[in-house]
């Protein structure tokens, strides 16, 4: 059986798009590409540093916890 597609969320495909690739973002954040592969949001332990490499607001990151 197939995993159902996960969609991922506009802002983090964003934040990737600013950096240029999971590879990149993975690097800057001293983990593995395969885990930035398996986020469908930006984990809230990494939400401080992806906003200081994008400029992407945290709110707009994840506005789950900013409601």
């Amino acid at each position: 059986m197939t995993r159902p597609y996960r969609r991922r969320d506009p802002a983090l495909l964003d934040a990737l798009k600013a950096l240029g690739s999971q590879s990149e973002l993975a690097r800057r954040l001293g983990i593995s590409r395969a885990a930035v592969c398996h986020w469908r949001r930006v984990p809230l332990r990494h939400l401080r540093r992806v906003e200081e490499l994008t400029s992407i607001p945290r709110s707009r990151l994840r506005p789950d916890l900013y409601d």
